[in-house]
């Protein structure tokens, strides 16, 4: 199935699809590794914790964000 195909599906079909997705990859044997760039960030973010420098908001500032 295209990504075109995929498109054309309403949103509950495609999130049942994704879900289907999910739950095949989840049920697989093999390890998958996360990018080394996932690391690079979460160093990153742990540093600016340790040094004060990390800004926080709450749940809701994050929820109003994509309310726009």
């Amino acid at each position: 199935m295209s990504i075109t195909e995929i498109k054309k599906l309403p949103v509950g079909e495609r999130i049942e699809v994704m879900e289907q997705i999910w739950d095949s990859l989840r049920d697989e044997d093999q390890e998958i590794s996360s990018p080394a760039w996932h690391g690079e960030v979460l160093e990153e973010r742990r540093k600016k914790i340790e040094e004060g420098k990390a800004t926080f908001i709450t749940l809701d500032q994050l929820k109003s964000r994509f309310r726009r």
